[in-house]
């Protein structure tokens, strides 16, 4: 049921602009069990798919529950739930700079941090379609549609619209689920098991031998995604919505942080209630 409800969250990360699921997963504390569970899922299948089941439909629920939220919240209030956005997303940087530290750090790490947050940089400035626009895709660009999806939502801090995009295939990814094109959608769905299988396998791997270098990278990606949270309709100035979209953000932060260790939070909210109460009753 944890996991269930954990999913929903992560489920939210998927549709959320500068979020992603895969973040979520990590600073959730579940992306590695994640990736280990979907790389080694015929090792011990009834054991990963008792963790995974409920995973996926609660990331599904989450998905359907808020993407119209989403949608009516970005087309009607959109300076204050691009904040709010933005509030999620740094309240996510503590926790998840104390997963890349969790193994052991060393200030070497900053360099590839450094690297992961240009290359994320880079991909965000120069991503207009590096390949020509795809339209009338072959069988390989179908399957390669689906690889590319994978990829990219299996990464934390990679965003899917961005890697489509430099593919040249974003318009022909949210082309084909508008029109329910079969024809790309049956390979691309080929392409995107076998990616997420190859790539969960590859990820684990790195994991269990490059665990710091790799989360390093991981986190410079991530902090590039931050300034394209906000857009042209998002500038701060001496009036109402300024101060209102603030203090969105801050509560943001506040939701964010709060649910990144929601068990240790909880316990520390009751540990204090406890020790308020046992003030109080002298006093009574």
């Amino acid at each position: 049921m944890y996991n269930f409800l954990k999913g929903i969250i992560v489920g939210i990360g998927g549709i959320a602009p500068g979020l992603s699921g895969s973040v979520l997963l990590v600073i959730l504390g579940l992306y590695q069990k994640t990736i280990t569970a979907i790389g080694t899922l015929f090792k011990n299948f009834k054991q990963n798919l008792k963790f995974l089941i409920p995973l996926v439909l609660g990331f599904g629920v989450g998905i359907l529950i808020f993407s119209k939220v989403v949608d009516f919240l970005l087309a009607n209030f959109e300076m204050y739930t691009r904040y709010a956005f933005l509030g999620l997303v740094i309240g996510t940087i503590p926790l998840f700079y104390k997963e890349v530290k969790k193994e052991g750090f060393d200030k070497k790490y900053y360099i590839l941090m450094l690297i992961g947050a240009i290359v994320g940089f880079a991909l965000f400035s120069f991503n207009k379609n590096l390949f020509p626009v795809i339209t009338d895709p072959n069988l390989f660009q179908s399957v390669l549609l689906g690889v590319a999806v994978a990829g990219s939502s299996i990464v934390p801090g990679v965003d899917s619209a961005v890697i489509l995009s430099s593919l040249g295939l974003y318009e022909l990814y949210v082309g084909s689920i508008a029109d329910l094109n079969f024809s790309v959608l049956i390979p691309a769905a080929f392409g995107l098991v076998i990616g997420v299988l190859v790539i969960s396998f590859l990820m684990n791997i790195l994991l269990k031998r490059f665990y710091t270098g790799t989360f390093s990278i991981i986190f410079g990606l991530f902090i590039s995604i931050i300034p394209n949270v906000l857009n042209e309709s998002c500038a701060l100035g001496f009036n109402a919505n300024s101060v209102i979209s603030i203090i969105i953000m801050i509560i943001g932060f506040g939701v964010s942080y709060f649910l990144g260790d929601i068990k240790g939070n909880t316990a520390k909210i009751k540990a204090l209630v406890k020790k308020i109460k046992r003030i109080e009753e002298p006093n009574k």
